[in-house]
């Protein structure tokens, strides 16, 4: 039962959801060519779909019933980016595509994969209604969307209520927009022997969540172009935070060779054995605590950006159809099916299923869209007789409405690598936040000016 429901909740962890070439500039036809209203027929290539769950399977099933003169070629493989432009070097590309959405806008400015407004048009779906518009915004590039987004995970931060006891520690004070009270939290609740950590106050998650931090607390990652601004001033605020956090437990070097020994997945996970006081978690890991709920005690409050509002960011995955796919309708048709609410609802029934079978508790889907994600939740999300794992469920979902899009940019991928660069560099001490991050613009300007050059 218990390794089941990790296994699933382990694919989320490793963003497994259903879990260059060409002259750039994005915004082109590479799409204009596609009969999108075509009839579906024919034989449809896949790739992308590792390892999918029984949330991801119930909603190919569903696809497959509804399309009945498509057959899917599916390959299972993880997507690799350099493999990727390297099948479109060749020519030897598949009709769909499942990526994270930060890769879309860069291969959308490479002309590598088309424009899906026609899609959209074709299959009588507004993206700007369907899905919430923050998770449109990742995929949104010159007037054009380039793909079709499937989950929202939100942020948030999982307290150990057990350690927070001990220590006097209350809810209010693990408050990221308070940073007296949350380091006076975090004092509280840290323990060491010899310079080691034996419990952090409190686990940022420091490059895991680098974007958290630094659009929370005020910062920008790119302009409305998409040009990267990691060098702007507004990020220094995120990254003095994270070395205070950091410095009040050891620093960062300390903290994250403990952290790294975490039991993450397993019976010996940082709940159980009390080495955290609280953690920034996203939605997908109530799903690795469900087996040990008899075992923590946890609640959870939202991340909170510098004015004190609830604060989430919307990473996920999409689809995409390469230019010069050989079936671009059965495409269409087939990754609208895969997202409708139909298909979510044949997802939910399935996860029920799941639990029911496992004995494990409910905690919803987070599909990108705010229809299906109330109507699963109204249906199957209940009371698991546990106070605090049920609150823990609740402020994921009360999160839900407060995210803001990374940013669209052609440089999406690098500005993320750069940015974790810039804080590791900046937390060690090797750098201050204004070279870390200023080498970190250079290297993702660069990026940019390939993915948008000819």
């Amino acid at each position: 039962m218990r390794k089941r429901i990790i296994g699933i909740a382990a694919l989320a962890a490793s963003a497994v959801m259903l879990a260059g070439c060409g002259g750039g500039g994005g915004g082109g036809g590479t799409g204009g060519d596609a009969d999108f209203d075509a009839e579906p027929t024919g034989t449809l290539s896949a790739w992308g779909f590792e390892n999918a769950d029984d949330v991801g399977q119930s909603r190919l099933d569903y696809a497959e019933e509804q399309l009945s003169d498509v057959e899917v070629e599916l390959d299972a493989t993880a997507f690799d980016a350099q493999k990727f432009t390297t099948r479109q070097a060749s020519g030897d590309v598949p009709d769909v595509v499942q990526m994270d959405r930060r890769y879309v806008t860069q291969y959308a400015a490479q002309d590598l994969i088309m424009p899906l407004d026609d899609c959209f048009d074709a299959q009588g779906v507004s993206p700007d209604d369907y899905w919430y518009p923050f998770v449109v915004d990742d995929i949104r590039y010159e007037d054009s969307i380039w793909a079709v987004p499937q989950f929202y995970q939100p942020p948030a931060i999982i307290l150990n209520k057990r350690v927070m006891d001990q220590a006097g520690v209350t809810a209010e004070e693990i408050d990221t927009s308070n940073p007296d009270a949350l380091l006076g939290a975090i004092a509280k609740m840290y323990q060491e022997s010899g310079g080691v950590p034996s419990r952090l106050g409190f686990d940022p998650v420091s490059t895991g969540q680098a974007p958290l931090w630094i659009l929370g607390m005020g910062g920008q990652l790119t302009d409305d172009e998409g040009t990267p601004t990691l060098d702007d001033p507004s990020n220094i605020a995120g990254i003095e935070l994270l070395t205070q956090i950091n410095d009040a437990q050891g620093g960062y070097a300390v903290v994250k060779s403990f952290t790294d020994s975490f039991d993450t997945f397993g019976d010996n996970n940082q709940y159980v054995t009390d080495q955290v006081g609280a953690q920034v978690n996203a939605q997908w890991y109530p799903n690795v605590l469900s087996p040990y709920v008899d075992q923590i005690e946890i609640e959870a409050v939202p991340f909170k950006d510098a004015e004190g509002n609830p604060f989430s960011v919307s990473g996920g995955q999409a689809f995409v159809i390469p230019a010069g796919a050989e079936n671009p309708a059965a495409a269409c048709a087939w990754m609208i099916e895969l997202t409708s609410e139909e298909a979510w609802a044949a997802a939910g029934a399935a996860r029920a299923e799941t639990r029911a079978e496992d004995g494990g508790i409910n905690t919803g889907l987070f599909t990108g869209s705010p229809g299906p994600d109330q109507s699963i939740r109204e249906e199957y999300v209940v009371e698991s007789g546990n106070a605090g794992f049920d609150q823990v469920i609740d402020t994921y979902y009360e999160v839900l409405d407060y995210g803001q899009s990374f940013g669209s940019s052609p440089a999406g991928q690098d500005i993320q690598n750069e940015l974790n660069n810039a804080i590791t560099a900046a937390l060690l001490g090797d750098k201050t936040p204004e070279e870390a991050l200023a080498d970190a613009q250079a290297a993702a300007m660069r990026a940019y000016e390939n993915a948008t050059a000819g």
